[in-house]
């Protein structure tokens, strides 16, 4: 029986997937694997037993998925399953801005008497523009990036964009008519609209900053659904006091952006629906129930994509390793001492981490797998 931690609260849809060989369980200390969506796991110990964590979510950043890669857990995350609702959000934010939505609904709720006749009166000061023939530049064609380029450019914009690392099945997904731009710098100055849709990490913390925000055209607008800190405070509020940025639509309100006029903050709510929640938990129990039972990985963040086919005619061996010379000799060395015979074996590296399939014929004995593969280099074995 294989306990499985929920520390969030969990879509029943992917809950049902777990059947008679899994319980749920609220002692994350006790479990084979985690399900989590926003819950702090920086500081938690977990114990010896734990497989894997998979992430409800794209963003892995309350997950210490590098520490626990020594230890042998797996950290899935799931890519593109709340892209849809992400999506919708960023073309919601550009219409609030494109339209001064929020302060017209703020003004709308002091009204107290004869409202026809005053909103006739004072709506001119909330006059907008419409978003079709104006330009959007999206950074970071990932899901998200492609689906929000391509629905805007539908609803009339001209939408270019900037992808350093842009996949195949990325370009392939974007409309061949969204023109890609080498560099950010290069492109910023044609977009009456920016979205950023980019990881967060030590190279993209405070991107935008001031200098970059200047090469935006003036009175643009910079939307924010990826993470805050991908946008520096200080320098965003001197453009906007400047006149610089018209607005900076955001779904991560901090203390530094409250009130700052122009700024829209949207209470975390891209990936908050039913539909999304449903989604990523779903790919995330689907992914624990893979690698518990077959060995297999997919949308892992600190171990490489491992996937083979389901092995039911012996044993298959499933080797967490540092990505050092000579680990396959030492692993097929010890096998061959043994007396075990190898059908099939994949072995995949990701940075400094790898993961080797071992297939086998018929059983194998499990304490001698164990003691023969004690080595520097291998963090952690199993046998199915």
């Amino acid at each position: 029986m294989y306990k499985i931690a929920t520390l969030n609260k969990i879509s029943p849809k992917g809950l049902s997937l777990l059947k008679e060989n899994y319980e749920i369980t609220d002692d994350a200390g006790s479990a084979d694997a985690i399900l989590v969506r926003s819950a702090d796991m920086q500081e938690m110990a977990l114990g010896a037993q734990t497989l894997c964590v998979a992430r409800a979510g794209a963003g892995v950043n309350n997950i210490p998925f590098e520490r626990l890669a020594d230890q042998g857990v797996v950290v899935f995350n799931t890519p593109g399953a709340n892209a849809n609702a992400v999506k919708e959000l960023v073309l919601a934010g550009i219409l609030m801005a494109s339209r001064n939505i929020p302060e017209a609904l703020e003004w709308t709720k002091t009204l107290t008497e004869d409202a026809a006749k005053t909103v006739e009166k004072g709506k001119s000061k909330f006059a907008g523009e419409e978003i079709a023939g104006k330009t959007l530049g999206v950074v970071g064609l990932g899901f998200i990036g492609v689906l929000v380029a391509n629905a805007a450019e539908a609803l009339g914009m001209h939408v270019v964009g900037y992808d350093p690392y842009l996949s195949l099945k990325a370009a392939h997904d974007l409309s061949p008519s969204v023109k890609l731009f080498d560099k950010l710098p290069a492109m910023l100055p044609h977009c009456d609209y920016v979205t950023i849709h980019v990881p967060a990490t030590s190279d993209t913390n405070g991107m935008f900053d001031y200098d970059l925000i200047e090469t935006m055209k003036n009175k643009g607008v910079l939307l924010n659904f990826s993470r805050d800190k991908l946008v520096d405070g200080e320098g965003l509020r001197r453009a906007l006091s400047e006149g610089k940025l018209r607005s900076y639509v955001t779904d991560f309100p901090t203390d530094d952006m409250l009130g700052v006029p122009g700024v829209v903050l949207i209470p975390h709510l891209g990936a908050s629906t039913e539909e999304s929640e449903e989604n990523c938990a779903i790919m995330a129990v689907q992914e624990i129930v893979d690698y518990i039972e077959n060995g297999n990985i997919l949308n892992s963040v600190n171990f490489p994509t491992v996937q083979g086919d389901k092995w039911d005619q012996g044993s298959r061996i499933v080797v967490l390793h540092k990505n050092i010379p000579s680990m396959l000799g030492r692993m097929t060395g010890a096998l061959a001492e043994m007396g075990v015979n190898i059908s099939n074996m994949i072995n995949k590296s990701k940075g400094d981490y790898s993961c080797t399939l071992l297939d086998c014929d018929g059983a194998v004995d499990e304490a001698a797998i164990q003691a023969r593969f004690k080595a520097d280099g291998i963090i952690s074995v199993r046998i199915l």
